[in-house]
This record gives C-alpha cells, structure tokens and sequence, in this order.
C-alpha cells in the first residue's frame, strides 16, 4: 500500500490557538492528522523562520493525536505572502527539489491554510502535474455541542477531469467549438486534415511559437491564418492585429522598409518615418505567406526579430522592439531551399517547431461536398441569393469533381470559383444539369490551357524535382514531358495508353498499353497516380 503524504502550509491564524483552548477549537493542520479513515504518513510542513515556535507547537500537538504520523519542517521565507509571482516561484522551487515518488506514495495539496495567492499557486502547480498529486480541502466542524469531535471533515479534489462526466462534456465541446471555427464551420470528413486540425487547435491556444503551414497554392493556408488569428483572440491570447504579407512581392530595398519601417531620411524618397509591418503586428499576429520567396538580408533580420522581438529599422541607430506571434506559409520545399543556399538553415530551424502541411483538394477529395455546402452558404451571405443544385445537376457535379479528370490544379481557389460561377448563372437560383456540364467543360478548358502553357522543364520539376530534372538528357526531357502531358489529359493510364501507342498497337495481336506506359514511367521512379496528381 502507497504511503499517504500530505504537503502544507502552516495557517497562521487558523493554526494559531492559546494552550488552555488548543483542543477545544479547530486547527486545520492538526486536523489534518485525525482525519478517520485518511491516516497521514508525512507531513511536509512549509513556514517562515517568524513562525518557528508556532510550526513547534503544531508538531507536538500532532504527535499527541497522530504518533506514527512523521513531520517535517520545510523553510520557506516570503517577502510578500501576497506577491503571486514571488508565491508561486518559492513554490514551485519547493516542488522541483521535492523527490517524488509517485509509484510508493500518494500526495495530498493541502489549500485550506495559506494565503489565497499561495491556494492558486497549489492548484496551478498540481494542474500542471509539476506537483503529482491531488488536492485537499479540509473544513471545521459543524454545530455548537462543547463536545463535538474538532477534527473537521475533509474532502479530496482530484483533478482529472475524465472523471467528471459534465465537465469533460464541456471542454470536449469547447474544443469541438474551436476546431469547428478552424475550418469555417465546415464538417470536414477527411480523417487525417480532422486530425492536423485538433492539434493546430491545441497548439495555438498553449503555444506563442512560430507555426509553420505549408501545402501547394489554394490549399488554404491564408485562410486558416487569420482563423487561427481570431481563435486567439477570442481566447484572448492576442490584443493586437492581424497583420499578413505575401513575402513574394517584397522586392529590392522596399523589401526591408516593408518589413522593418526606416526613419526619415534613411534612403532617397523616404519623406517620413514607417513603422513596418513586424511593428505594426505587436500584440498581435503576423502571418508572412510564402516566406521561402524572401532575400537573404530579410530572413537574416526576421531570424534575430523571432528570436529576440528586437530588430532595427532602415536608416535608424536604436532597435525597436515588437512582440508578436510569427505565422508562415510556403508552397516551397523549405529543406530542399536549405540545401542549395536558398534558405537559412537557423531560420528554418525556428520555424519547424510547428510544422503543419496542408493537403491538396484532391488529397482529400471526401471533403469536396462539404465545401460545395459551404461555398453556397458564402454565396448567400455575400449576394443575398440562396442557390441550390436540382438532384441531378448535384449528382453530376460531384461525380466529375471526386473523377481522376478533375485535377484542381488551383485546389480550393478552382473549387470557389467554379461554385460561384454556377450560382452566379443559375436561372431562379436552381443549379442544372446543363450549367454543370457548361462549368465541366469550362474547368477542363483552364487546366488543360495551364499544362500547355508549362515549359518542359517546369511540367518535370512538378514530378521528379528539379535536381532529377538536371540529371536527364535532353532526348528523355522531351520525351517524358511529352508522356506527362497525355497522362494528365486522360483519366485513367489505360486511356492514356491507348492515346500514346495509337499506331503502334495497330501491328500488334495483343496490347497491353497501359502496362507498356506504366513500365515506361518506372524508369524515371514514376507511377500513373504521381504523373496525374503532382502538381
């Protein structure tokens, strides 16, 4: 059986009782150690050097009452017993030096003496398991009878909220509120976005560290910045604003003003002093979308900002300073930019603290028909005009949008479009099956036009990255980019096969295209699905 160790503060008032009437009143500590049923084995008793005799009293009294009980003397002396920051340092300096051990003994937090600063800090050490144990909180007797039993009652807090049903409801439903408002109100299906999503919830209410997004264009990496923006703000973890960029425009010496501000006078045009955008974010958040496009003196400065919330603005002699939370986004392939000198490997290093990658729409393509949903409700508050599908023309869109011809090169931006088009069309607010077809052919058109108007190195370096692509020879660069092109305009490889072999095949008894492409494609380590989907 585990030794039961309780840890406490001498009460200076309710310990406190003159010789003659020591047992004829209350005194918690004392108290403590003729609880029925809950025998202490240790006492950890925590006063100042001022309160030695009283801390001497208590123990000879609780050796009367409780003999096998052990009491130890735990100095701990406060300029201020009111001071939360001094209360809870000497308390958790006190906890840190403790020597738990939590497989032979259970540990009681006495909260009932003590200043009520000193009870909060009990609970915040005990909730942040830094104290392993439980909470207890002893009460005086009831009634008045001259010989009523002075031990009290106690009761024990334990504060493992799976054991209380109601009130693990409500944070489970308070999380589910906060994961609901990180994707819009959107009932996402795909189990693991669902999942990426709990945990952003979760680290962006405990966390003030960078985040990191990545995913391809139209993912929706913006997006979920200023949702996470207004998630904590609504906790109240941020004052100030949001504040957003999009690190590819920033170019030459504008490129530092932007960032940092300069002073008057700092270089030819500046009439007036800026503040900057790392400035005007304090408080707040900052979120630098495609932050892999930035300049070597930019990340530089943007390293020592994130790390020290100081930098120095163009032209000036004195740091500023600007606390804010960093975001980042990039379509790139930061460790890939790292290793050709691109991107600061320390930069890098501060940012993938939290990394979350966002997946293309055709990676979770279960999600489309809620989207569709959400892209109407959109339209309705934006419009004024509630558009619906017929049975139909829904059916139609959602089998071509969940089909291998449906590429969404653009990912959500080409799925928004599409669903504004349609309503903006729809005869008396009805989607139909002709306005489907129309939008069909319409979102074939635009991607077929995008791969033709890729260069041949630019549609291989989407597949095999750009150091394989400088690997190959010029007759299997044309070649294979070729084939890319046909297995992009087909929706299945054998489709594709048919198209690429379309003579040859005529001299044959019996072919197999799509096994000829698909052995063709594993010569360069490719299949049918990456040729299709990497984008």
């Amino acid at each position: 059986m585990k030794r039961r160790v309780a840890i406490s503060i001498l009460g200076t008032t309710l310990d406190l009782g003159r010789h003659e009437e020591r047992w004829t009143r209350w005194r918690p500590n004392v108290g403590l150690c003729r609880q029925p049923g809950m025998f202490i084995d240790r006492l950890e008793l925590i006063h100042d050097n001022h309160s030695e005799w009283l801390a001497k009293g208590i123990i000879t009294d609780i050796e009367t009452v409780s003999p096998a009980t052990e009491v130890r003397q735990n100095i701990i002396n406060l300029r201020d017993p009111w001071d939360f920051s001094e209360v809870y340092t000497s308390l958790r300096d006190f906890a840190r030096n403790y020597n738990f051990d939590p497989e032979s003994e259970d540990y009681l937090v006495n909260i009932t003496t003590g200043t009520h600063v000193a009870q909060i800090c009990w609970f915040l050490l005990t909730e942040a398991r830094i104290i392993p144990g439980r909470l207890l909180q002893l009460s005086p007797p009831r009634g008045r009878e001259p010989d009523r039993d002075f031990a009290g009652t106690h009761a024990i807090i334990d504060l493992d909220l799976s054991r209380y049903d109601e009130i693990a409801k409500r944070f489970a439903s308070e999380r589910a509120d906060a994961t609901s408002f990180l994707k819009s109100g959107i009932s996402t299906r795909n189990a693991a976005f669902n999942r990426m999503i709990d945990e952003i919830e979760r680290v962006v209410i405990r966390s003030s560290a960078p985040v990191l997004l990545t995913g391809p264009t139209g993912a929706g990496k913006s997006q979920l910045a200023k949702r996470i923006y207004e998630l904590k703000k609504a906790q109240r973890k941020v004052t100030g604003p949001f504040v957003e960029v999009n690190c590819a425009t920033l170019r030459g010496d504008q490129a530092m003003s932007t960032l940092f501000g300069h002073v008057k006078g700092a270089f030819t045009g500046a009439a007036g002093e800026r503040a900057g955008l790392l400035k005007s974010a304090d408080k707040g958040v900052l979120f630098l979308d495609e932050i892999g496009e930035l300049g070597a003196d930019e990340q530089a400065m943007c390293l020592r900002a994130i790390e020290e919330k100081r930098f120095l603005p163009v032209g000036a002699d004195r740091e500023v300073s600007a606390d804010f939370q960093l975001l980042a986004g990039t379509n790139r392939d930061l460790r890939e930019a790292v290793q050709k000198g691109q991107f600061r490997e320390d930069l890098l290093a501060r940012l993938n603290l939290w990394t979350f990658g966002l997946p293309a729409l055709r990676e979770r393509r279960e999600d489309i028909e809620p989207n569709l949903e959400f892209e109407l409700r959109r339209f309705l508050e934006l419009e004024g005009q509630n558009i619906t599908f017929n049975k139909e023309a829904r059916q139609r869109y959602l089998s071509f949008a969940n089909s291998p011809e449906a590429l969404w090169s653009a990912n959500f931006r080409d799925l928004s479009a599409s669903i504004t088009r349609m309503a903006t069309l729809a005869p008396q607010g009805r989607i139909t099956v002709e306005a489907v077809e129309d939008e069909i052919r319409r979102l074939k058109a635009s991607w077929r036009n995008s791969a033709q108007s890729l260069s041949n190195d630019d549609i291989l370096i989407e597949v095999l990255g750009r150091d394989a692509v400088a690997g190959l020879d010029l007759f299997d660069s044309a070649q294979l980019s070729a084939v890319v092109r046909i297995c992009r305009e087909h929706a299945n490889i054998s489709a594709a096969g048919r198209a690429l072999f379309a003579s040859s095949r005529l001299e044959k008894k019996s072919s197999n295209d799509a096994d000829r492409l698909s052995k063709y494609l594993a010569r360069f380590g490719l299949r049918f699905e990456d040729v299709r989907t990497a984008r």
